[in-house]
């Protein structure tokens, strides 16, 4: 029951937001098309591409299994929340209007992060979480090359949402939930580490979001 409890604040809110981004996208194709058929292209794919990543974070939500351990006390789970809520506040923010160069970098973007979220996500599979917890340690897939590829692909999408609604309070919005991902990732390795003693060498050998670099 508390899993179950614990996956509907995140499953609404991002329902909620998807629904909103359609509603939008309705009215925004029932005023008629007064641009360009590439820009008005460009527009929908925009917008498509926000819904379908929204739609996605819900989805998995409903379908991840129960956890064997979790990260104890008050930080990981506030980290959590708000790594994961503050982004999907940004676009209750008013839309920006963006030159075409803007908008393919934002549609290209969302693109890009929302196809290799799925990619993480089904290699990951039921064993996704939202707070620090432990299913199963997954090494395949993405998993060979770094320790968090969904969080990477996920700040793709998220980074070219923001661009289309880019202002001081979401930029703010952004960087906090920057913050308290790298907090996630710090309590969930600490969890992996405890939970499965292979998971130490794993780490030392897998970059933690960029091969190389970090």
């Amino acid at each position: 029951m508390y899993d179950l409890l614990m996956r509907l604040p995140l499953f609404t809110w991002a329902l909620f937001c998807a629904t909103r981004q359609l509603l939008g996208l309705t009215h925004y194709m029932a005023i008629g098309n007064s641009q360009t058929d590439f820009v008005y292209s460009v527009h929908l794919a925009m917008r498509l591409s926000t819904i379908g990543f929204l739609w996605l974070v819900a989805a998995v939500v409903i379908l991840r299994t129960r956890p064997s351990a979790k990260a104890t006390g008050l930080e990981p789970r506030i980290s959590a929340l708000i790594g994961s809520f503050t982004t999907y506040a940004i676009v209750l923010f008013p839309r920006r209007e963006l030159s075409l160069p803007l908008e393919l970098t934002s549609t290209v973007l969302v693109l890009i992060g929302t196809v290799g979220a799925v990619v993480a996500l089904s290699q990951l599979g039921r064993s996704f979480s939202v707070m620090a917890e432990s299913r199963r340690l997954v090494t395949t897939g993405p998993y060979r090359f770094v320790r968090h590829p969904l969080y990477l692909t996920e700040q793709i999408a998220i980074v070219g949402m923001f661009i289309q609604f880019a202002s001081v309070w979401t930029a703010l919005l952004l960087a906090l939930q920057i913050v308290c991902q790298l907090r996630r990732m710090d309590n969930e390795e600490a969890v992996l580490t405890a939970s499965f003693p292979e998971y130490d060498v794993y780490s030392q050998t897998t970059a933690r979001l960029i091969p190389g670099v970090y």
